[in-house]
């Protein structure tokens, strides 16, 4: 295992639904003896607690309240991650089609995102070793002046057959139009949108293994770190 690194040291890995980012943040993170940090998981428990509370989606103010009363744990041992909201462990529920259809909404609110940006920099600065960090905005808003970022994409039958069997079924084109959706409003909101950072690295997994994938990251990390 690599030496460890003078913290806090940030991997920051984003692109959109399907690219891989999860399995690759969490293998790179177990190959190099760092923290792992699943920032969208904390957007999907916050949305599973509104669904919880019945809150209206449609109203962006409720939403930012009952949001500020939320408590959301999130494990960051790559090994097992864990995500807890309001003490329920909720690492199940949040992967349902309940919460998959509705996180878009409840992420696009400035002030859930002001909330667990907050979060996710405070798990950050508590990594002793150094944490890779994966979602949508890690590279520009949640850790710009981190030292590796990389853009994880792959075309859209890769990314609708890799949803598609995370979620249990074979419809490939049902997943492909949610996850095209998804894209447009992950791209499209006001507040820290999907977006590749300048400095950042785009890495293609369309025709790669995860392996490889991880090897490519992992060798990024160690350029920089010498």
């Amino acid at each position: 295992m690599s030496a460890p690194f003078v913290p806090p040291f940030v991997v920051a890995v984003d692109g959109p639904s399907g690219s891989g980012k999860s399995s690759t943040a969490r293998g790179v993170a177990q190959r190099l003896g760092l923290a792992y940090l699943d920032t969208g998981a904390m957007y999907r428990a916050l949305t599973w607690a509104m669904l919880e509370r019945g809150v209206d989606l449609s109203d962006a103010e409720a939403i930012a309240k009952a949001a500020a009363d939320v408590v959301l744990r999130s494990g960051t041992d790559p090994q097992g991650p864990t995500i807890e909201a309001d003490g329920v462990d909720v690492s199940g529920p949040i992967r349902g089609s309940d919460v998959t259809s509705n996180v878009s909404i409840v992420a696009a609110v400035p002030a859930v995102r002001a909330i667990l940006v907050q979060a996710q920099r405070s798990a950050i600065n508590e990594a002793a070793t150094g944490i890779v960090v994966e979602g949508r905005d890690i590279g520009t808003a949640v850790a710009p002046e981190a030292p590796v970022k990389v853009y994880l994409v792959a075309d859209a039958a890769a990314r609708a057959r890799r949803r598609a069997s995370e979620l249990g079924h074979d419809d490939h084109d049902a997943t492909q139009e949610a996850l095209a959706r998804r894209d447009h409003l992950d791209s499209s909101r006001t507040a820290s949108p999907l977006a590749m950072a300048d400095d950042a690295i785009l890495i293609d997994g369309t025709d790669l293994t995860l392996d490889e994938v991880i090897d490519t990251v992992v060798a990024l990390v160690e350029e920089r770190r010498s």
